[in-house]
C-alpha cells in the first residue's frame, strides 16, 4: 500500500512498509520500525507538541500497523469536495484563519457521496453541483472535549455548472469564498492545511 500521512498539528506521521519509498523531504525523519503502543503514543505527543517535524513508522504489514495506530484516536468519518467552475477556477473557503475546502462529518445512514454533496451545498450555498470521481482520502488529528479525534476525510472531484452566487455558511465560521485561478493556488496553499494541499496536488494542480 502507498504510505499514509496522518497530520498531527500539521506535522506528518507517515506509515509505510519496510521498503516503501516516502517523500524525499522526509529523508532525515525519525523512523521507528514496528513501534509498540507506548512508542506510538509518545510519537503522537511529540508531533502534537511540535517537538518533532515529522515521524515515520515502518512495518512489514503497514495496514495492520495503521489499524493499531487508529486505536489511539476516536475516528470521525467526513467527506467533501474540490469544486471547479466552467472557467476552471477552484473554490476555496476562508475559515478559522485558513483557506479550506468544503467538507463535513458523515451523518448516520448517509453515503460518503451524499455527505460530500450536502456539505458542499450547505457550506457554499451552491446547489448546481455535480459529483464526479473520488480523488483521495486524508487523515488529520484535532483535540475535541478531551478526545483525540482522527478525521478520515473522503474527497471528491465536483463541478459547478450554475450561475448562483456563493453564500458562506457563517455558523460554520466560513467568512469568505473565492474562485481561484489554478496558477494562483500555490499562494493560497501557503495559508492552508497540509491535508488540503495534498488534495489539491492529487487533483493534478501544481503548487
Amino acid at each position: 500500500m502507498e504510505p499514509i500521512n496522518i497530520y498531527i498539528n500539521e506535522k506528518p506521521l507517515v506509515i509505510a512498509g519496510m521498503h516503501t519509498a516516502v517523500n524525499t523531504a522526509y529523508d532525515d525523519a525519525a523512523t521507528l520500525i514496528t513501534p509498540d503502543d507506548e512508542e506510538i503514543e509518545q510519537t503522537i505527543a511529540l508531533l502534537d507538541k511540535q517537538q518533532l517535524p515529522v515521524a515515520i513508522f515502518r512495518h512489514p504489514d503497514p495496514a495492520a500497523l495503521f489499524e493499531q495506530v487508529k486505536t489511539h484516536f476516536t475516528i470521525y468519518e467526513a467527506a467533501g469536495g474540490l469544486v471547479t467552475n466552467p472557467h476552471g477556477e477552484v473554490l476555496l473557503m476562508f475559515r478559522r484563519g485558513k483557506w479550506d475546502l468544503p467538507k463535513g462529518k458523515l451523518d448516520d445512514g448517509e453515503t460518503l457521496e451524499a455527505c460530500a454533496l450536502r456539505e458542499v451545498q450547505e457550506e457554499t450555498g451552491l446547489h448546481a453541483v455535480s459529483l464526479s470521481h473520488k480523488l483521495t482520502e486524508t487523515w488529520h488529528y484535532y483535540p475535541l472535549k478531551g478526545k483525540k479525534i482522527l478525521k478520515h476525510s473522503h474527497w471528491y472531484r465536483m463541478f459547478f455548472t450554475g450561475n448562483e452566487l456563493t453564500v458562506p455558511q457563517i455558523e460554520e465560521d466560513i467568512l469568505d469564498i473565492q474562485w481561484i485561478r489554478p496558477e494562483n493556488l500555490g499562494k493560497y496553499m501557503q495559508y492552508s492545511y497540509q491535508n488540503i494541499a495534498d488534495v489539491v496536488l492529487k487533483a493534478g494542480y501544481t503548487l
